[in-house]
């Protein structure tokens, strides 16, 4: 067999997966909408999205999934409040001040935190900390978002840990020296060279910590409380979009409108983190380019 072939054989090859992976995809997307769409006819988009009230099952039922929404958003938000700055700085302490045995050490062990299940998580937050939260703040429950914004920021370190500090690796070890030669001392180089040569892949860290964060379904069904109303403080219990549909789907009946309703909420979910991954792909290209104009 040529080489030619083989390369024409394994182009072909790569060829076929990928647009297998792209059907795949467009099949899913496909069948989440046609499962989606029929709740329309019983309800507005307006009124679905902007709704506050959501009892599927009253008579006549409400669907509106603002407070999901509003859930979903809130959680994220301080779940990335915790989750970076933690796994940034641990990022840049391993790869640039450790000392060689503490990487060896502190490497696997927050890589070991990816692997926990996320059900193992939200058991811990729900029998260990919501008690515990629950008695030092006196608290009507310890199922708050406090409770989800932790455990999901526990998750989403271990990734922005480890892309951020091999991002900061693949910075050119010329970058560094010539920073040391004009005097620069080692936290200015940390500070105005190296993460500003590796921001583009600190910032798809991000990207990915707050994709997990708000896509996950155990630990906000388990530690988030389940109320499906607007929270007044950090304490109320909610109800984000994945934690519905995991709860009320298997009670929903086949074909009835609170099951499209379910759908509408995966498809609304769909979005949301669609045009997050566009606007942090953009962020991700734009300081991209700064970095290397500065540099």
């Amino acid at each position: 067999m040529s080489r030619k072939l083989k390369e024409s054989i394994i182009k072909n090859l790569l060829l076929f997966f990928a647009g297998g992976s792209i059907l795949i995809l467009g099949l899913i997307v496909f069948f989440l909408f046609r499962e989606a769409l029929p709740i329309f006819r019983v309800a507005t988009i307006a009124d679905f999205i902007f709704g506050t009230e959501w009892y599927p099952t009253y008579d006549p039922p409400e669907f509106g999934i603002w407070p999901l929404i509003v859930a979903s958003l809130i959680v994220t938000f301080f779940s990335t409040m915790i989750a970076v700055p933690v796994g940034v700085l641990s990022a840049v302490y391993i790869s640039e001040i450790a000392h060689p045995l503490m990487k060896e050490f502190l490497k696997p062990v927050i890589e070991l935190l990816a692997g926990i299940p996320s059900v193992v998580l939200g058991f811990f937050g729900m029998v260990v900390v919501a008690p515990w939260m629950q008695e030092t703040f006196d608290l009507p429950t310890g199922l708050n978002i406090v409770n989800a914004s932790v455990m999901l920021a526990i998750m989403a370190i271990p990734t922005i840990s480890s892309i951020s500090e091999d991002a900061l690796y693949s910075v050119p070890r010329e970058f560094k020296e010539a920073s040391y030669a004009l005097g620069a001392t080692k936290c200015e180089t940390i500070l105005r060279v190296t993460i500003p040569a590796a921001f583009s892949g600190i910032s798809t860290a991000v990207i990915l910590g707050m994709a997990r964060a708000i896509g996950e379904t155990m630990v906000v069904l388990m530690v988030a409380g389940g109320a499906a109303a607007i929270p007044e403080s950090l304490f109320d219990a909610v109800r984000p979009m994945p934690a519905s549909i995991a709860a009320e789907m298997g009670e929903a009946p086949f074909g009835s409108n609170h099951y499209h309703a379910l759908f509408a909420i995966g498809v609304v979910l769909f979005f949301l983190t669609l045009i997050f991954n566009l606007v942090a792909d953009y962020l991700s290209h734009r300081f991209r380019e700064v970095g290397s104009a500065t540099l």
